[in-house]
């Protein structure tokens, strides 16, 4: 008999009786996770539904990340709305910068939060919710209805996805990261090569990388089409886990020979840092490829997956010691607040402020073209960001190239796309 996947895994002990890929079950939900975008509209149905309470207060959150700090007055009326059902309902776990502690950006703050654990099945109204598998979790996200659904009976109906195995292999250069793994992915089979899969990632040049990597891989499945991306948890995610829990949990994994729909092998041994030009995460190139001269307006680095402290500390590398170059600005985001206040006992803040760049509190931003930071017509950035769809970040006339922390300070520097062994 053929092993299990780890999706089969999940799912089953989750609930769904048949895990062949194209079945349907009812899936049952470890956490729910409610936005002040989604939310909003998931608590009209929810309340038109019929239903009256939650299915367990303990496991669903809040998070105003989208429109918060609010740039306008109905901005402000989502928060509130997701603020008052909080409340109303018990619900403990709901952050909002500058009212709780800990706050930021959903995915990276329910991971360091220690609500994402290995086998467990997390549902957001977001579609980067797939950033969850970076700790071994099954990710996924869900639109409003489906949110709203799930708040009243703590089940998600669901199609069983194909499982594919990605493996990396080889060693990463200096100035790779879990950024460039999604885009070689994506290199490869584009913004559809993996859809409604579940993809699993494996390899060599993975067992090297740190849980801010795999949250970067994972979180870009969704543009490669992915149900969501998954990633093994080992002794890295387990030693990153354990202090935030105050125990070790316990670790699900892919039997070894489990059979996958489909398995492809990337071999990032001599890979350069990669970026996705305009207009779409699959048009991925090394920045030798796509030429110097290009002129970046902004450099953003920050995001649900690239607001890390390693994302940070890159940045801060090349920043150290020189400034913003001439009619370019520097936006940089950290996705937690204790990521910022990380970032300030590090000294990583005074070095990017020195540099000039503009630090903003954690918030989604400019990365979805919501505020701090909109794009006006011809206007180039490099962004840390996981979508560069025409408009995304602002006017349909700008231009957003992907890239990882240590490109984006090498724009930020030089005022155009510059590889960063040029610098550092």
């Amino acid at each position: 008999m053929t092993g299990q996947t780890l999706t089969a895994k999940v799912l089953r002990a989750h609930g769904v009786g048949d895990v062949t890929p194209g079945a349907y079950g009812l899936l049952d939900v470890d956490l729910l996770m409610l936005n002040d975008v989604s939310g909003a509209v998931a608590l009209k149905e929810f309340a038109r539904m019929g239903a009256e309470r939650v299915f367990d207060p303990a496991r669903v959150a809040c998070v105003a990340d989208h429109f918060w700090p609010a740039k306008d007055i109905r901005s402000a009326h989502q928060v509130r709305l997701l603020r008052e059902f909080a409340d109303a309902q018990g619900i403990a776990d709901y952050w909002e910068t500058g009212a709780t502690v800990d706050s930021g950006i959903e995915h990276a703050l329910l991971a360091e939060q220690g609500r994402v654990l290995p086998g467990r099945v997390v549902v957001g109204g977001d579609s980067h919710t797939c950033t969850a598998g970076a700790l071994g979790a099954f990710g996924t996200g869900v639109g409003s209805t489906d949110v709203a659904a799930v708040l009243a009976l703590g089940q998600l109906w669901i199609r069983v996805p194909e499982a594919h195995r990605v493996t990396f292999a080889g060693t990463p250069g200096r100035f790779v990261t879990g950024k460039d793994l999604a885009l070689a992915l994506l290199r490869h089979g584009g913004v559809s090569g993996s859809t409604y899969a579940s993809v699993e990632y494996a390899g060599e040049a993975l067992t090297r990388t740190s849980v801010d990597d795999r949250m970067a891989l994972c979180n870009m499945a969704v543009e490669a089409g992915a149900k969501t991306g998954m990633v093994a948890a080992d002794d890295v995610t387990l030693d990153w886990l354990e202090p935030r829990l105050g125990h070790r949990p316990d670790a699900v994994a892919a039997d070894p020979d489990a059979a996958y729909e489909r398995e492809v092998t990337i071999d990032v041994s001599d890979m350069p840092p990669l970026i996705a030009a305009p207009w779409s995460p699959g048009n991925v190139r090394t920045v030798d490829e796509v030429g110097s001269g290009v002129r970046v307006h902004q450099v953003y680095v920050g995001n649900c997956a690239n607001g890390t402290i390693s994302d940070l500390r890159a940045l801060a590398t090349v920043m150290r010691g020189r400034t913003v170059a001439k009619g370019t600005r520097l936006v940089v985001v950290p996705a937690t607040q204790r990521t910022y206040r990380q970032a300030l006992a590090e000294g990583v803040v005074a070095t990017l402020l020195d540099a000039g760049a503009m630090l903003s509190p954690p918030t989604c931003g400019a990365c979805f073209g919501g505020h701090t930071g909109i794009l006006d017509d011809g206007e180039v950035a490099v962004a840390t960001t996981n979508r560069n769809f025409v408009g995304r970040m602002g006017h349909p006339g700008s231009r957003v190239y992907l890239a990882n922390a240590w490109v984006a300070g090498a724009a930020a520097v030089t005022g155009e796309l510059t590889d960063p062994a040029v610098l550092v």
